[in-house]
């Protein structure tokens, strides 16, 4: 019963740090300025783990590679800690490839929260600033179906049909990590 605790604790960490990597390369690859209160938390949050991982790791364009570095490391050790105190039941190997995953299993649920945050703010609230963030960070995601999705009556359909995608993907990479964790 401990262990679901822990994991729900742990969960809930790794995905806000590694969550705040992830925006902070979005937001970077996006040129979305870090001078509002969004990039500030994000700075916040990451600086401790990019700062010196980009001594490491250069950027690559406009990819912080060191960014997503650190997400995957905080999911890593995530993964690391449940496999520690799971007693080393399973492959230690595949720990980086259920780490990975994990983080793809973060990307899809973050991706899917911000297409949510971003149909709601269109129709309460579309000029906002939260509006606004939320549609930058989402376009290079969503114009793929809006180059195949017309508009119906009006209404942009097309993050209904990410959404659908995503969903299939979350449960896709899920099997994938159970199927390596059990």
């Amino acid at each position: 019963m401990w262990m679901h605790w822990v994991n729900m604790v742990l969960e809930v960490l790794a995905g806000l740090v590694a969550g705040a990597c992830l925006l902070r390369f979005v937001m970077q690859w996006q040129r979305i300025s870090f001078q509002q209160p969004m990039g500030r938390f994000v700075f916040a949050v990451t600086d401790w783990l990019v700062l010196p991982l980009r001594k490491v790791v250069p950027a690559v364009s406009a990819c912080d590679l060191s960014s997503l570095l650190a997400a995957w490391l905080v999911k890593l050790a995530q993964f690391g800690l449940l496999w520690f105190m799971a007693g080393g039941r399973g492959e230690l190997g595949l720990l980086p490839l259920v780490g990975l995953v994990g983080l793809a299993q973060l990307v899809v649920s973050a991706l899917g929260a911000l297409v949510l945050v971003l149909a709601v703010m269109s129709w309460v609230n579309p000029g906002s600033p939260l509006h606004v963030l939320t549609d930058r960070l989402c376009a290079p995601f969503l114009q793929p179906f809006r180059r195949w999705i017309p508009l119906v009556g009006g209404v942009d359909l097309s993050p209904l049909a990410l959404l659908l995608v995503l969903q299939l993907l979350g449960i896709m990479l899920a099997q994938l990590q159970m199927s390596w964790m059990y």
